[in-house]
């Protein structure tokens, strides 16, 4: 549906949104961060272009950031530690991403052959190198949603964790299908689509809900999926993964004092965040089991003080693997050096309004997402503390605690 909106449109058109719905005057931002994983060559800045948008002054740096799935939650941090520092009262962060506009690369010869085109004086030395030419050279190279250090895609690596984990396909599925009826609930009461900023394309009718969201599946169907990445012994699927999709997201961030000054209640306040990071060739996602137990120790919390848990849904094997060590002493003894689990995940209190198995996942946008959908759920349940977690490539996890005052 969003396949002819390249990502830095996307992220233009929420920020406008963001700035409408909060009627906000663009001349007191400070700064903008945006997160996005693939850029185009056209724009490898969009936070940049989004801040060169006529509702705001031509002076505003941006900057665009890439931590892979967990981009946009970076944006959002450096955000945050820009007032923290005293050094910007408001700043807007968030991210995009069109999955359906990557850059298609041409093979390294090709690319010579067109460098040198470029550089040609002749008519003869033009068509010398195109003479050179072959068939081969003309084949694309797709960047691979996979570990650059490993070669392991995204999928395999889910795979191995559900193995290593013990994580059935029963489970997986189970799991997603949670999903996709909560997103369903949070649609149908108005919760999720209350989030969105309805988009006009180019062509075709308005867009004011995510489609991804699969009202009439069920257990029976997902079973029927064949494995995507192991064909033979595998039970991760197109179901129990998250569907890649455009999208963009963008938040306001301010200070305390700020918001005060101008009239803002604040939805939630940061309270604190963290980022860890384990060997690529181990558990790729498990990043949140490491990443969490700093953000809850910085909040000065436990886990037990959560009301909302929101986990990035890459894969329905990562976020029971991750839920796995949250719960297991033996994992919190021998890699994260502590006495005893980081706690006990409440179901009741998960992903509220199911995730990205459902939702989706455009990457440099997710985080922003999931922030907005945690504050807002917390302030509807007038819940004190939420946490976020994010797995992303690399071998990363992204974590924040959320607090209401």
């Amino acid at each position: 549906m969003l396949k002819d909106i390249p990502a830095v449109d996307l992220a233009r058109r929420t920020t406008v949104e963001l700035v409408h719905r909060m009627n906000l005057d663009g001349d007191l931002v400070d700064e903008m961060y945006f997160g996005q994983v693939v850029p185009s060559a056209l724009t490898p800045n969009i936070a940049r272009e989004v801040s060169l948008l006529p509702q705001f002054p031509k002076s505003i740096p941006a900057a665009s950031v890439n931590r892979a799935c967990a981009s946009a939650n970076s944006a959002i941090a450096q955000g945050a530690d820009q007032i923290a520092h005293g050094y910007a009262r408001v700043v807007i962060a968030g991210g995009a991403e069109s999955l359906s506009n990557v850059p298609i690369l041409h093979s390294k010869r090709f690319s010579e052959m067109l460098v040198g085109l470029s550089k040609a004086k002749t008519l003869s030395q033009r068509i010398k190198l195109v003479a050179g030419i072959r068939p081969r050279d003309l084949v694309p190279v797709a960047p691979a949603i996979a570990e650059p250090s490993t070669g392991e895609s995204m999928g395999q690596s889910a795979e191995k964790m559900a193995k290593e984990n013990g994580i059935s396909r029963e489970h997986q599925d189970t799991f997603a299908l949670r999903s996709h009826r909560l997103a369903a609930a949070g649609t149908e009461d108005g919760r999720i689509t209350a989030e969105i900023a309805p988009l006009f394309p180019y062509h075709g009718d308005p867009i004011s809900m995510d489609n991804g969201i699969r009202t009439d599946s069920t257990l029976d169907r997902l079973a029927a999926l064949r494995p995507a990445f192991d064909r033979r012994y595998g039970t991760v699927t197109a179901g129990n993964s998250s569907p890649l999709t455009d999208g963009a997201s963008a938040l306001l961030l301010m200070s305390e004092d700020a918001a005060k000054a101008l009239g803002y209640v604040p939805l939630a306040y940061i309270r604190s965040y963290a980022v860890a990071a384990l060997d690529p060739g181990d558990q790729l996602l498990m990043g949140p089991a490491y990443a969490v137990p700093v953000a809850l120790d910085r909040a000065g919390i436990t886990w037990r003080e959560l009301g909302l848990v929101e986990m990035h849904e890459a894969f329905a094997s990562q976020v029971l693997s991750n839920i796995q060590a949250f719960e297991s002493k033996k994992w919190a003894q021998e890699r994260l050096g502590r006495p005893e689990p980081i706690g006990q995940v409440n179901r009741d209190t998960l992903n509220v309004m199911g995730g990205s198995l459902a939702i989706g996942h455009p990457f440099g946008a997710t985080g922003g997402r999931i922030t907005l959908t945690l504050a807002n759920e917390m302030a509807r349940r007038d819940v004190q503390f939420g946490l976020i977690s994010v797995c992303a490539q690399g071998g990363m996890g992204f974590a924040m605690v959320l607090e209401r005052r």
